[in-house]
């Protein structure tokens, strides 16, 4: 029997995934989630032989959520599944030992499958995802660039950034001009979407 853990915040589809993979011989729900900082502990009470997360999860996003299950349960494997297939998450899957990452349109059948491949130790990836992973490559941005781009993001003026990341506004306006070089965008609007949209935020 596949015991499987699935942290999903929004409810319509967590009650699908459920109802699903109920339905699959060999399978059985012991946990399902809402947030991703309930995942470490959920599953370190019900003991799931996989995981399957959202990546937006809300308290903890799913990569940060299947890196502390990875460290505190290595033997739960991890299949992520997300309506974002941006490469560079598929990246940073990867370096967060996730063993499977599946896009919501798959069909149905994909789901199950994945889950008794990724029980077996395989891994599950859709390979036009790989494709793209490998073209996009891994984020030009240094951690503090990508902070200063999420801070940006909701609109706030270059101060504001300062304060809330304890930073100058002269260093904050450096780490602006080199994401945007970097990433090539045309302002930081521009750059704020180029970055999201390959994952690298």
């Amino acid at each position: 029997m596949i015991r499987i853990l699935i942290a999903e915040d929004m409810h319509l589809i967590r009650g699908a995934l459920v109802a699903l993979l109920s339905l699959e011989e060999g399978m059985e729900v012991v946990a399902e989630l809402e947030r991703g900082d309930e995942v470490v502990e959920a599953a370190l009470r019900t003991r799931p032989d996989v995981a399957i997360l959202d990546i937006d999860l809300p308290g903890l996003d799913g990569l940060t959520a299947a890196q502390r299950l990875h460290e505190r349960l290595p033997e739960c494997r991890t299949l992520v599944l997300t309506g974002l297939s941006q490469p560079g998450h598929l990246l940073r899957a990867l370096k967060v030992h996730v063993r499977g990452f599946i896009v919501k349109d798959a069909p149905a059948q994909a789901l199950a499958d994945g889950v008794r491949r990724v029980a077996a130790g395989q891994r599950v990836i859709d390979p036009e995802l790989i494709s793209a992973a490998l073209e996009t490559g891994s984020s030009p941005l240094t951690p503090r660039e990508a902070d200063v781009l999420r801070a940006a993001e909701s609109g706030i003026p270059t101060e504001e950034i300062a304060a809330l990341l304890s930073l100058s506004s002269a260093t904050v306006r450096n780490y602006l001009s080199n994401a945007i070089s970097k990433v090539g965008g045309r302002n930081r609007i521009d750059t704020i979407r180029i970055a999201r949209n390959a994952g690298w935020l």
